[in-house]
């Protein structure tokens, strides 16, 4: 949390908070990366996903959230992640975090300068992190050698997208889905899209984390996806109560709203493997007090991101139970066409 409270800090302290939000953001999504692993490395990730950022950031401000584009590429975004989950699970992260990125960007549409200066933040706040994470924790030596070898990397994930390309392009083709990331892929794109276009019709502010919400909830299994929407709500709702009811009750510096967001971010990184709905309470402080720096009511942040919590909740669950009725439609044909394959106790009811 130390590079966090850092940009949080200069941006106090040069007169433009906003700054030092954008930075911390960047900071703040990469320190993650460190819970996650590529080539044995766990600061590949944490480059990764502050090249991914950076691009991300700048393509959704100049895209904004207006324009019927944000959908389509949203979907893309989210089905590329999906894709990605075959994948080391260092790999799928930085995917999920690149859109994430995308989708908080959006809110924001500004011309190509201003676009050019919020990747560019990003870009400083993931640098820092990289730095002083490569210091603080003695694995200075591994960074050099990571950013050594980074151009091979490079070269390495143009080919596994290549790959992942034709193949997809083969299975689609064939409609041949065992073993395959594309129906996962699909599910994200169509849930993500869906949710990014009710995000752009409501012209709901902070609206990006009603699409935001239900790619981080949407699971393979069913299950999975149940037990964290629930978390993801009841987490957000919690930590939204909470703050509203400290914010309303005292008027904090921006000196003390930036500790009280670098206090919340050390709590998030704490948490995120312990309990997904204390983390989600945790996150949502961060958030909140994170943007009460830019000027906006702490209240009204923490409401607009529970209600839309709830509504990207409530989307990725409704898309389960149309893809559960296309597979059970699916198998059925398949049983009807080889009645053989029906178990004899099953043939018998």
């Amino acid at each position: 949390a130390v590079p966090v409270a850092i940009c949080l800090a200069v941006g106090v302290a040069i007169g433009h908070p906003a700054v030092g939000l954008i930075a911390a953001g960047g900071a703040m999504n990469t320190g993650f990366g460190h819970k996650q692993c590529i080539d044995k490395s766990r600061l590949l990730p944490m480059i990764f996903v502050t090249l991914g950022m950076a691009f991300s950031g700048f393509v959704g401000v100049l895209i904004g959230h207006e324009n019927l584009l944000l959908v389509l590429i949203s979907a893309l975004w989210g089905f590329g992640y999906g894709m990605l989950t075959a994948r080391p699970g260092g790999y799928s992260w930085v995917g999920q975090q690149c859109v994430i990125t995308f989708l908080v960007a959006s809110a924001f549409p500004a011309p190509l300068k201003d676009a050019k200066a919020r990747g560019l933040l990003l870009l400083a706040g993931g640098v820092l992190q990289l730095v002083l994470s490569a210091l603080l924790l003695q694995v200075f030596g591994d960074l050099r050698e990571r950013l050594s070898e980074l151009q091979d990397y490079m070269r390495d994930e143009q080919r596994a997208l290549r790959s992942a390309v034709v193949e997809a392009a083969e299975s689609l083709w064939q409609r041949r889905f065992v073993n395959s990331a594309i129906p996962y892929a699909l599910r994200l794109a169509i849930t993500v899209g869906v949710g990014t276009e009710v995000y752009r019709r409501l012209h709901y502010p902070s609206g990006y984390w009603i699409p935001m919400t239900a790619l981080l909830v949407l699971k393979p299994a069913v299950t999975d996806t149940v037990s964290r929407a629930i978390a993801r709500a009841v987490g957000t709702i919690c930590g939204a109560v909470v703050v509203s009811f400290a914010l309303a009750h005292v008027q904090p510096t921006p000196a003390a709203l930036a500790a009280m967001t670098a206090l919340f971010a050390w709590l998030s990184y704490g948490l995120l493997n312990v309990n997904y709905a204390l983390f989600s309470t945790c996150i949502t402080g961060y958030i909140v007090f994170l943007l009460s720096l830019n000027e906006i009511p702490g209240p009204e942040i923490a409401q607009r991101r529970a209600f839309c919590t709830l509504v990207g909740a409530a989307i990725s669950l409704a898309v389960r139970p149309v893809m559960i009725s296309r597979h059970r439609d699916h198998w059925r044909r398949a049983l009807a066409a080889h009645p053989e394959l029906i178990p004899d106790h099953l043939a018998a009811e």
